[in-house]
């Protein structure tokens, strides 16, 4: 049974704490330690009204992991500690993004191989490279292999990334349940995506479509809105006479303004004169007059003599270049929209592998036309282009030489080559981005995508804009098939006609039982194997889904969506969705669409949006360019308390530099965590018990900083309610820090009563409030830094810190709520002062002072008296210490700790040090 976190006892047994205290090698011991106790472990028996679960972002597996996933991941780990310390169940699991591109091009590279799909099976395949030697094996020096044996290789390798990924985890510290792990290419991922995507068939919000669409010519498969990245690229602009067929309407354009050279010549200015073969209108805005009186005219294209008609089309541009522009089918999305609002012819010249066509298109009939395009045939766009620029200028069909110009270009954002546009069927699901009345609800499928954006918690707040934006701004469905190889298959077959002809509109479907099923091995119910290909028979379809067609499903597939359904109750929808800002648009986006399709509902109530790492360069860091770090060396050099503190310190959707100096401050405070609480708990009689009760704090410094310390618990919690855990970080620090170098050296000689100087009352105050605030400062820091925490948690108490309950004003009593803050900011302020005295005469701290005299407000002189006795002690002041009222100030300080300062002093002589003989 699940068990709450329980207030911990007012009195543990003496602390057992080691001689010598360090952080390094805590990873090992309580990693270990977690893992066989099951720290971590999800009790599914608890309710859904006390489990918070999260979504945990599937990793990439293509290599290595980098700081900018160890500074995200970081963020979602500091929330699962905290909601399992405030008394959650927290299911927080593991998934591995493991198919799709990366992992192909990964596979290709180490492996030296390549598929083709006319290769059979080779069961007993042997790679020619295992990668071990650094380098990429170069696609010349791919051998070809079949389909089925490479996704045995693309299996294999991310096995072996996927065991290094979570070494690495376990190393930083992640609180995960590793019982809880997927694959988005695993049985469970495969199913969940297969049932989902006929799911969203049967409901009509999946379809095929015959269309033009983004095509990378590098990878070889279609490419989704949401993938894309717009770039600069360099080109060229040609200026190009097209002929008018009408003098008459010549001269009325000439009259009008327009720029008609020679008197029958229309020009226009395009990057891509290769695609002059397909081209089928010149477009001009309607308004523009200088060519109104050429719409509903034609026009012949250079060197091919295509008759093309000119025509008016709102999105045309009358202020770039000659103001009217060749429609290509296809150059550029423009000419999509050009093409379905006019309805113009389609004349596709581009295929596939980025090159132009073998055969002469029949629609060009000029023999010098004719003959033109044969000299292009199977180029690739960049060869084709030089020659078609080459006979532009012997034709005089080109005025002036080309200009250079920078364009925005679309590329596949793992691809670096500029996306072509060609026709090609492929699979859509309906996400707003065409007009589409949702049957279950008669409402705009974008609107409501829309609104449930409005119903999701952000954090921060201002990431919702981009939601929003994206969303509002689609023009397209989602893009969902691609032509690869390792990847989630489509459940489909086809009926193949007795012409042999394959009916892709007669799709065969399996049952949710048979699921996960791959078409390409697997045969349709009332089938078999031997009517694959042939008339009569089936064909497969042998697409995958788009990696984010399975990710998107993450929620389901984790939560056990049709196959535990006990476990599906219990933690879905999830409290949590932690993400970096770049994915908004891709996987939190999809994430909602499949939820709000299947379900009707968020999938999840919070997200948590990670900003980006950036360089010295101040430059998002990123595999593509170059210019990530690695973190197990980090993790190393710093311990991963550190390298957690570098990342817990920036707040949520921010994009903080790579900075190591912030890890050396981590280093520093989870090395004070150890040796001030080492210090903090050894005060009392060797062997006596550890005093935590507040009911025993008597002396108004040590009232005080429990005071404090209240106020700090109150913010802390409130700021990692928030999902602020950088202000609580702070918050947490910035007291231990006062409490270390100003509360501990006040009261450590009262904590000691070595000579009995002090009544026992006091001095077992101070070493009750030392115990105290340890035992609190180590409970808020355990998000943070749960190695050194734990260590200290295991000196004095059993169990596991990270299972405690989170502390609360109320545990640290009436000692907090009637203490005054002021009073151990006013002794700070004072032991601040009356060192700087010593710093700035360069004299050891251990010198007296025979005698000093301090100046304060009026309001601080009462608790400097209160208080003095510690004050003498830490600061040695041996002779009188004086207080007196500043004067000068007509107003006063704004507080009593303000403005003070010393006078009338007297350093006597620093005490020899003692030289203890060497051993032996």
């Amino acid at each position: 049974m699940s068990t709450q976190p329980t207030p911990a006892p007012r009195s543990v047994p003496a602390p057992v704490v080691p001689d010598r205290v360090g952080a390094d090698g805590l990873e090992a011991k309580w990693g270990q330690r977690w893992e066989e106790a099951g720290t971590y472990a999800f009790d599914r028996t608890a309710t859904r009204q006390r489990v918070y679960s999260i979504d945990t972002p599937p990793p990439t597996v293509s290599g290595s992991l980098h700081v900018g996933h160890v500074f995200s991941y970081t963020h979602t780990d500091l929330v699962a500690r905290f909601q399992r310390m405030r008394g959650k169940e927290v299911f927080y699991p593991m998934g591995w993004d493991d198919n799709g591109l990366p992992t192909e091009r990964r596979v290709q590279n180490y492996y030296g191989v390549r598929v083709d799909t006319s290769l059979p099976y080779d069961p007993d395949f042997v790679p020619p490279h295992e990668g071990g030697d650094g380098r990429s094996i170069k696609s010349r020096d791919q051998i070809p292999i079949s389909r089925r044996n490479f996704v045995e290789l693309c299996e294999r390798l991310t096995v072996d990334d996927e065991r290094q990924f979570e070494a690495l985890w376990r190393h930083l510290g992640l609180s995960v349940d590793w019982t809880h792990r997927y694959q988005t290419i695993g049985v469970r991922a495969r199913k969940v995506a297969q049932a989902a995507f006929l799911r969203n068939l049967a409901r009509g919000e999946a379809y095929q479509a015959e269309a033009p669409g983004l095509w990378d010519v590098t990878f070889q498969t279609a490419v989704a809105q949401a993938e894309l990245e717009s770039r600069e690229y360099p080109g060229f602009y040609h200026r190009l006479a097209f002929h008018l067929t009408d003098p008459e309407a010549a001269a009325r354009a000439a009259s009008a303004g327009a720029p008609v050279e020679d008197g029958v010549d229309v020009c226009i200015e395009t990057t891509r004169p290769e695609l002059l073969p397909a081209c089928v209108a010149l477009v001009a805005h309607p308004d523009d007059p200088r060519y109104q009186p050429l719409f509903g005219t034609t026009v012949t294209s250079p060197v091919f003599g295509v008759e093309v008609p000119v025509l008016p089309h709102p999105e045309a541009e009358m202020d770039k270049g000659a103001g009217i522009a060749m429609c290509c089918t296809f150059g550029d999305t423009t000419d999509i929209d050009w093409w379905r609002d006019l309805h113009l012819p389609l004349r596709a010249v581009l295929r596939k592998d980025g090159r132009l066509q073998t055969e002469t298109p029949e629609w060009i009939t000029d023999p010098a036309g004719r003959e033109a395009f044969a000299e292009l045939a199977g180029r690739t766009t960049f060869s084709a282009r030089e020659a078609l620029v080459a006979r532009l200028r012997t034709s005089g069909e080109m005025r002036g030489e080309p200009t250079k110009t920078l364009r925005q270009t679309n590329f596949f954002e793992k691809g670096d080559k500029p996306l072509e546009i060609v026709t090609s069927r492929q699979w859509y699901i309906r996400n707003g981005g065409r007009v589409w009345a949702n049957p279950a609800t008669g409402a705009d499928l974008n609107g409501e995508l829309v609104a449930r954006g409005k119903e999701l918690a952000f954090h921060p707040d201002f990431m919702r804009v981009r939601y929003e934006n994206w969303v509002t701004g689609l023009n397209n469905d989602w893009l969902v098939s691609r032509q690869r190889f390792f990847g989630v298959p489509f459940p489909l077959w086809y009926r193949v006609g007795a012409d042999g002809q394959v009916d892709h509109d007669q799709m065969l479907t399996p049952s949710e039982d048979r699921l996960p099923v791959d078409p390409a091995t697997d045969v349709p119910d009332g089938y078999a194997e031997d009517q694959r290909g042939k008339p009569g028979g089936f064909a497969a379809e042998l697409d995958i889904m788009d990696t984010w067609a399975t990710s998107s499903l993450s929620p389901e597939i984790v939560s056990g969506w049709l196959e535990d359904d006990d476990l599906f109750s219990r933690v879905y929808p999830m409290d949590l969705r932690p993400q970096g800002q770049d994915i908004i648009r891709t996987w939190l986006f999809s994430t909602v669409v499949r939820a709000h399709l299947e379900f009707g509902a968020l999938p999840w109530r919070h997200a948590a949006i990670s900003g980006w790492i950036l360089d010295s360069d101040h430059k998002k860091m990123s595999k593509s360019k170059g210019n990530v770090v690695t973190p197990m060396g980090l993790l190393e050099k710093y311990g991963s308390d550190a390298v957690r503190y570098w990342a817990a310190s920036a707040r949520l959707g921010l994009d903080p530099a790579f900075d190591e100096s912030q890890m050396k401050i981590g280093r520093r405070l989870a090395i004070k965590v150890l040796n001030a609480s080492k210090f903090a708990l050894t005060m009392g009689a060797e062997g006596a018990p550890l005093d935590l009760d507040p009911a025993h704090i008597t002396e108004a410094l040590d009232r005080s900083v429990l005071a404090e310390l209240a106020r700090v618990v109150e913010v802390a919690t409130a700021a990692l309610e928030d999902y602020d855990h950088a202000k609580a970080l702070e918050a947490t620090e910035s007291f231990f820090w006062t409490f270390c170098d100003d509360y501990l050296e006040l009261v450590k000689d009262r904590a000691y009563n070595r000579d009995g100087a002090w009544p026992e009352e006091a001095a077992q105050s101070a070493r009750a409030a030392l115990a105290l605030v340890i035992d609190t400062v180590v409970r808020l820091l355990a998000p943070f830094l749960p190695f050194v925490t734990e260590e200290v948690w295991s000196w004095y108490r059993p169990g596991s810190v990270h299972r405690a309950a989170w502390p609360t004003p109320a545990e640290l009593g009436e000692a907090a709520t009637s203490g005054d803050p002021a009073v151990l900011r006013v002794a700070s302020a004072a032991l601040i002062v009356l060192r700087r005295v010593k710093s700035e005469a360069k004299v050891s701290p251990r010198t007296p002072f025979l005698a000093v005299t301090v100046a304060a407000a009026e309001d601080a002189l009462p608790v400097l008296e209160e208080v003095s006795q510690d004050l003498r002690a830490a600061t040695k002041v041996s002779g009188g210490l004086g207080l007196v009222a500043l004067t000068g100030d007509e107003d006063g300080p704004a507080n009593p700790w303000d403005g003070m300062r010393v006078q009338d002093v007297e350093l006597g002589e620093a005490p020899a040090k003692v030289r203890r003989p060497k051993e032996g």
